[in-house]
């Protein structure tokens, strides 16, 4: 069983529009070609994924309000157990528009999330407790609503490692920064929108790969870096290696990010290495940018894009 843990769900809507009109000297209509609606989140997209693999999942996060009974309604239709806290306001709603011939520049305007207070946090940690004596693998991601500490990853890392069970942190800022030193299995970090990384930086290649040797060096077991729009780069102890997506015919790249840590986690748990998984992740990332669906969960579909997956190993 995984644990996914997003502490900031969201309602994600997206629009297709064919022109973004911003100009100062008129009102702008512009009228969406089609639209897609769907439970988001980091964590929510993953347990999703999981969960259309046939991978027992169980969805832990706070939400709020009519928006958050969306958001556990969509969840709990995809069979996924749910242990979500609630508090006082309104799970967020997140806007994305894609212009036609710009698909690869979303515009996303992305809410803050409900105030967590203490007592909530609490809940959170004694449900986690409980579930981690099942679990194999915890994944933690996202952005962290108002009230929630930015050591809250790291702390739900060290409980894990208490218990024996792997953590994949997909985060920025201090929360990557703080969890860090709690050494998590995988680090996911993208620096195509934060290129300082735990006072690193990491603009280039070159120093990407320098902070992830780093990093493995001290114990993490593995940096998957997202940092091209077609580019990750994958450095173990072992090795580093580029990931590069060739062809990609782009639709929607909103939850790609989500789709590569997803399929890393579920080929991890079928029994993959740690370079084949992540071959699978960025073929179901690719997938999913090629399509208008959030993440894509089809197998087919996923092993029919591997061939566009070329890995070149770098040191």
């Amino acid at each position: 069983m995984i644990i996914t843990v997003t502490p900031n769900p969201a309602i994600d809507k997206i629009y297709w529009i064919e022109q973004l009109c911003l100009d100062a000297g008129e009102l702008p209509v512009m009228r969406a070609t089609r639209s897609y609606l769907t439970a988001g989140g980091k964590g929510i997209n993953v347990s999703i994924f999981l969960a259309r693999m046939g991978i027992e999942n169980i969805a832990m996060g706070f939400i709020a309000g009519e928006t958050g009974r969306a958001v556990e309604r969509r969840v709990r239709d995809e069979g996924i157990t749910t242990s979500f806290i609630w508090v006082e306001g309104e799970t967020r709603t997140n806007v994305t528009l894609l212009e036609r011939g710009h698909e690869q520049r979303p515009i996303q305007i992305t809410e803050q999330g409900p105030t967590v207070p203490p007592d909530a946090l609490k809940r959170l940690l004694i449900h986690y407790k409980r579930a981690l004596n099942r679990a194999r693998y915890v994944f933690l991601g996202g952005s962290l609503p108002p009230g929630v500490p930015t050591q809250f990853y790291q702390e739900l890392t060290h409980i894990a490692h208490q218990h024996h069970v792997p953590v994949i942190v997909n985060a920025a800022g201090e929360a990557l920064a703080h969890a860090l030193l709690e050494k998590p299995w995988l680090v996911k970090p993208d620096t195509r929108q934060h290129t300082e990384i735990a006072g690193a930086s990491l603009k280039t290649p070159r120093e990407i790969l320098a902070a992830g040797k780093e990093w493995t060096a001290r114990g993490i077991e593995a940096v998957l870096v997202s940092h091209h729009i077609t580019h990750d780069l994958l450095i173990t102890c072992e090795g580093a290696w580029d990931l590069e997506a060739r062809d990609v015919q782009f639709q929607n790249l909103l939850g790609a990010e989500d789709a590569l840590i997803a399929g890393v986690l579920s080929a991890t748990v079928q029994g993959a290495s740690l370079l084949e998984a992540a071959r699978f992740g960025m073929a179901a990332a690719t997938a999913s940018a090629e399509s208008e669906e959030l993440v894509v969960t089809d197998r087919t579909a996923i092993e029919r894009v591997l061939p566009k997956i070329h890995i070149e190993q770098l040191l």
